[in-house]
């Protein structure tokens, strides 16, 4: 499924471009123009995609990375924190210590 994704995203990046609406002043709906309801059904497509994405194609090593414990990332050394030079651990979420 998640080479289907890819394709789909290929897909929509290719048809994104709609060369072959660009002189037709049909309307949609009898007010809209049809490169505009093109580009709103284009916006639907992407969103169906995109959750297809994020369903089927989200790597799951990610979210098991961010829910485990700081005990069992030093179980792993590929998931430990990255470290400066001074040793310590990078947190961006950190607050320095002389700004509070």
């Amino acid at each position: 499924m998640r080479s289907a994704v890819w394709v789909s995203v290929a897909v929509l990046a290719i048809v994104h471009f709609d060369f072959w609406l660009w002189d037709n002043r049909a309307l949609v709906f009898g007010f809209m123009p049809i490169g505009l309801a093109y580009h709103a059904g284009f916006s639907i497509a992407c969103g169906v995609v995109w959750f297809l994405a994020v369903k089927y194609a989200w790597p799951s090593e990610l979210e098991e990375w961010a829910s485990s414990g700081p005990g069992e990332e030093a179980s792993n050394p590929s998931k430990t924190p990255v470290h400066h030079a001074a040793g310590q651990a990078s947190d961006p979420f950190a607050a320095d210590e002389e700004s509070l």
